[in-house]
Order: C-alpha cells, then sequence, then structure tokens
C-alpha cells in the first residue's frame, strides 16, 4: 500500500479518492435538498471559520461575489445567516452563521452521520474497525481541504469599496 517512505502508490491513492469520491456523492444523492449544495456548503464555512467577508466567501466557494452576495441575501432571508459590521473596520461587512444556522448544519450533519452509521453497521467487523482506524486521516483531509480554501481567500486581492472584486467561475457540487 505505501513505499517505504510511508507514501502511498498512486494506484493506491487513486482507489482511495475514487472510494471517497463514490462516499460524497451517496452523501449529496441522500442529504436534504432545502437549499443548495454552494448554499450549505457556505454555511459550512462559517460555522467552520466563523465571520467572513463576503469576498472571501466567493473565493472560497469558487464563485463570484455578485453571486454570493445574492445567495448571502437568500441565507439571510432564510435566518441562517446574518451580514453585521466588521468591529475592527466599520467600512466592511461580514457574514455570520445565525444561531438557526448553526442549529441547521448541527442538524444536516447528524443526518447525514445516522445515514452512513446505518450502512457501517452492515459492515463485518474487521471492515469497520478499519473505518474506525481511518477517521483521523478523514478528518485531517477535511482540514486539509478547509486551510486550502482559507489560503485561497487569503491570497485573493481586497476587492476595494468601488470595485466588486469577481472569483472565478461557478461551482456544480459542495
Amino acid at each position: 500500500m505505501a513505499d517505504d517512505d510511508g507514501v502511498a502508490s498512486a494506484d493506491v491513492r487513486d482507489a482511495i479518492g475514487e472510494a471517497l469520491y463514490g462516499l460524497i456523492t451517496l452523501a449529496v444523492r441522500n442529504g436534504p435538498r432545502e437549499i443548495s449544495l454552494t448554499a450549505a456548503s457556505t454555511l459550512s464555512t462559517l460555522d467552520r471559520t466563523g465571520a467572513r467577508r463576503l469576498t472571501d466567501l466567493a473565493v472560497i466557494e469558487g464563485v463570484t461575489q455578485p453571486s454570493m452576495s445574492v445567495l448571502v441575501t437568500g441565507l439571510e432571508q432564510a435566518g441562517l445567516a446574518e451580514r453585521r459590521p466588521d468591529p475592527a473596520d466599520k467600512r466592511v461587512v461580514l457574514v455570520a452563521l445565525t444561531r438557526a444556522g448553526a442549529d441547521y448544519m448541527r442538524g444536516r450533519r447528524r443526518a447525514g452521520a445516522r445515514a452512513f452509521a446505518g450502512l457501517i453497521d452492515k459492515l463485518p467487523g474487521d471492515q469497520a474497525a478499519a473505518l474506525a482506524a481511518a477517521v483521523p486521516a478523514l478528518n485531517r483531509l477535511r482540514e486539509l481541504d478547509s486551510d486550502r480554501r482559507a489560503a485561497a481567500a487569503d491570497r485573493a486581492p481586497a476587492a476595494s469599496p468601488n470595485v466588486p472584486h469577481r472569483a472565478g467561475a461557478g461551482r456544480t457540487a459542495g
């Protein structure tokens, strides 16, 4: 599985990646549909990182700033997010998760975890134990992705108040 340096071969990495992608597809297919994948991902980002500038969220989520503005307006109307002034710079507006947004994300994660738990219960004990042993690595993968996306937002040029910042193309999956 790994070479002498402890690094998995390309074939093993590809097999792991394909298995994880299949699980993502399963989670998306079976997940709640009240909000879009990008909206759910934005709420998850706010839940993990705390309040963020709208332009940062656009970069992190891979959408344009105007698209993120529309998305955040919808989240505000649903009571899941709010805009508030940045205490460090009153000219800046931050987007933050509301209590209802945090509750929504907790419920969404619990529902997803229950769906996977039902499948894990059908595995033989040794396979369930292998998954349990992989939990730290899986959590670390999630952290690495979060760090990568946050770094992209930190590297993005700050938009001037009169010139909207455009992040890249829109995203199709969370």
